[in-house]
């Protein structure tokens, strides 16, 4: 699993769809299911290890720990991550890249926002001078190559629809290998952005935190450069509207059954249970020493 891997799908002409995944048998079910890629949100991370919004109470470490309990369960299929601002200053989002290559990403998420972030999508978003933006993404293209950097900007909720394609723009140039124009999901806008930039790959996103326009299909959005869709946090959802209806099913009726769940061997088979199970009679049935031969290797 590499950032060219992911590069590669960013570059082969059709739209990747990227499921938000958060923990081992998430990722093994995304595999699964088919998917090519998988995303780490931070939101999912602030909320399933500090109970708290993603408003910056995530770090480097924190995403780098939790992508290493995911990476076994991928099989080689490329994990993109936020990376929110890189943390601080160019340097500080180098070392974040690097963190992120030995914990087996394949790529990152770079926003432009002012730290600490607010978000995905609130009100009073601001965003940081373009200048230093580029020069966090041309810092990362130049000393952290093994990973493949997506661009996020946040302009257009502040500035409008111009400046976020010119700095867009700036960061194409600066060395992104993609560039997300955060809020931006009018296939005529992605047109205009596709036309400046005709040879970049566009990401978007399509968290509930969004908008409620109607989904432009798969061949809609290739033909205005859009090669791929995040889904950060829709597995996280359903999993929790699932786990809060169970919980008040054994509060009213004392049992789960008529929540639908997974069956129990399904579950065992997703963890490797099997797998674990034949390994552990493969090698129960090593020689053993008998009593005798214990009490002569003491004597010695």
């Amino acid at each position: 699993m590499s950032g060219d891997d992911l590069r590669a799908l960013l570059r082969n002409g059709g739209v990747t769809h990227a499921p938000g995944v958060y923990d081992p048998v998430t990722a093994a079910l995304a595999v699964r299911a088919g998917h090519t890629a998988v995303h780490l949100s931070g939101t999912a991370v602030s909320a399933l290890m500090l109970g708290r919004p993603d408003l910056g109470f995530v770090h480097a470490t924190q995403i780098a720990d939790r992508a290493t309990t995911l990476v076994p369960a991928l099989g080689g299929t490329p994990l993109l991550a936020d990376a929110d601002t890189g943390y601080g200053n160019p340097v500080h989002a180098v070392w974040t890249a690097l963190a992120y290559v030995r914990a087996g990403i394949s790529g990152l998420l770079l926003e432009d926002q002012v730290s600490p972030k607010r978000g995905g999508h609130p009100a009073g978003t601001e965003v940081i001078d373009a200048g230093l933006a580029a020069a966090k993404i041309k810092a990362l293209a130049a000393e952290a190559p093994e990973i493949a950097v997506i661009a996020r900007t946040d302009a257009y909720a502040v500035h409008g629809l111009a400046e976020a394609v010119e700095r867009c723009r700036r960061f194409a140039e600066a060395g992104a290998d993609a560039v997300f124009p955060e809020g931006v999901d009018d296939p005529a806008d992605l047109a205009g952005l596709h036309a400046t930039l005709p040879g970049v790959p566009i990401v978007i996103s399509r968290s509930e935190a969004g908008g409620s326009r109607p989904p432009a299909s798969d061949a809609e959005l290739a033909e205005v450069g859009v090669r791929m869709v995040l889904h950060p946090v829709a597995a996280l959802l359903a999993a929790l509207r699932a786990a809060s209806l169970v919980y008040r099913a054994i509060a009213d009726t004392g049992s789960a059954a008529a929540v639908d769940r997974m069956p129990w061997a399904a579950f065992t088979d997703l963890v490797g249970r099997p797998d674990a199970l034949e390994l552990d009679a493969r090698y129960a049935t090593a020689l053993t020493l008998s009593a005798p031969d214990i009490a002569g290797r003491l004597d010695t």
